[in-house]
């Protein structure tokens, strides 16, 4: 394997070690404390939770509080290669959720129902929430649900416009589940996977005052021209037929425990160890992936910077999707990239996600290069059009994989560049 390539790998490897729970819980809870406040010292306390990390991040919230625990219960996405003691555990549908999305919201709002007003429930929140747990509006069915979930993914709508909606198909999500909770004190503890940390966006909020409205809802909806049966719910609400999303909790606090940031950070720390000259973008890489990698690879192109150099970018593209190959936006995103680079062979790209997983394939994202392009499968661009970067990178032999990470902070881009050999 080339050494730019090996290297640009240990450099995002170095990201996703820096946002496992055993780095961040610990800053958060402590045998007597959560978020800086005293545990009750004879309460009971529950911890509930949902996300792509919420079982490895209960699995350090046990080891910290061991027996104090009263109950717990949280819904992730993939088995974990550990036993849960104390909390119990489900796996539900994502990006699309499923029958055991709506066990989980279910259980979720009876654990909800036990609960004492001088109890403490600590919730553990991460990306893939919206999904995990979900419920079907009254009237409505569970295909539905589905289907409109399937329509916005294919959309090109951002996280935030797709978890408006969302949340107001819902009687969980948007603060509703710390509205059921109140007044017990809600404690929520959030590993972020949104451009800009806004907890009321991050796994739709279930336990964070929502600002979003129906009428936000019905707006996307329009944006996109998604056409679906529940249009009607979520014009009742607008004309103030359905309760809103609660808009204040005072018994709920949380803190942004981790972050793109975090690993942005631990990534440019690993890359001046080797000797890189880093830099990481102010602005995090959003819109389209066909479009940012084309941007991104004028970016390098034209970088005049000291060599041997590593650009770094968080954030979390977007596609919309028209063709019927397969693929996710970090392939899309680096096949538009190596689209621009294949007579730049003194640069190396690589983007793939945090949580191991892109779309709807195996891997969690491709490195691409002049050499790999070169040896690849000729045209590209229809490749591209037919958003079948994954057909594409399979053949070329580089796609990463590297499993369920149990982490969730958006995605990593690396560029790596050597000084090219015409320059003076």
């Amino acid at each position: 394997m080339d050494q730019q390539i090996q290297q640009a790998i240990s450099i995002f490897e170095s990201a996703v070690a820096a946002v496992q729970p055993r780095r961040f819980m610990r800053a958060c809870l402590t045998e007597d404390t959560v978020l800086g406040e005293t545990l009750p010292a004879s309460g009971r306390i529950y911890v509930l939770g949902a996300g792509k990390a919420a079982a490895s991040m209960a699995k350090e919230a046990e080891e910290i509080l061991g027996d104090r625990i009263t109950q717990g219960f949280v819904v992730t996405h993939q088995p974990t290669p550990f036993h849960l003691k104390k909390i119990t555990s489900i796996i539900a549908g994502h990006p699309v959720p499923d029958l055991n999305s709506l066990i989980a919201t279910t259980t979720m709002l009876e654990v909800a129902g036990g609960i004492h007003p001088d109890d403490v429930v600590i919730f553990l929140l991460s990306g893939g929430a919206s999904s995990l747990l979900a419920d079907v509006p009254h009237g409505a069915s569970m295909e539905e649900v589905q289907q409109l979930f399937n329509s916005l993914l294919k959309s090109g709508a951002n996280i935030q416009e797709m978890n408006a909606v969302r949340k107001h198909l819902s009687a969980i999500k948007g603060g509703q589940l710390a509205q059921k909770l109140s007044p017990a004190k809600v404690y929520t503890i959030i590993l972020s996977d949104v451009p800009g940390d806004d907890p009321a966006v991050i796994g739709s909020g279930p336990t964070i005052p929502d600002p979003s409205t129906f009428a936000d809802a019905w707006a996307v909806l329009e944006k996109y021209q998604i056409v679906s049966s529940l249009r009607d719910y979520v014009k009742q609400g607008m004309e103030g037929l359905l309760p809103e999303t609660p808009k204040v909790l005072p018994n709920s606090v949380f803190t942004i425990a981790a972050s793109n940031y975090t690993a942005l950070n631990a990534a440019s720390e690993k890359a001046a160890e080797m000797g890189f000259h880093t830099q990481t973008l102010p602005e995090l890489v959003t819109g389209l992936a066909s479009r940012e990698g084309a941007r991104l690879a004028q970016l390098a192109i034209d970088y005049k910077g000291p060599f041997p150099a590593c650009i770094l970018a968080g954030g979390e593209t977007t596609v919309q999707v028209k063709g019927s190959g397969r693929g996710g936006r970090n392939q899309e995103l680096a096949l538009a990239v190596g689209i621009q680079l294949k007579d730049a062979p003194h640069i190396t790209f690589l983007s793939a996600g945090t949580d191991g997983i892109d779309g709807p394939t195996d891997a969690a994202g491709a490195i691409v290069s002049a050499d790999i392009m070169q040896h690849a499968p000729e045209d590209p661009l229809s490749y591209l059009a037919n958003n079948d970067a994954w057909h594409f990178f399979e053949s070329a032999g580089s796609l990463i994989r590297t499993g369920h990470t149990h982490t969730n902070v958006m995605d990593i881009m690396i560029i790596l560049l050597q000084k090219p050999v015409n320059s003076y």
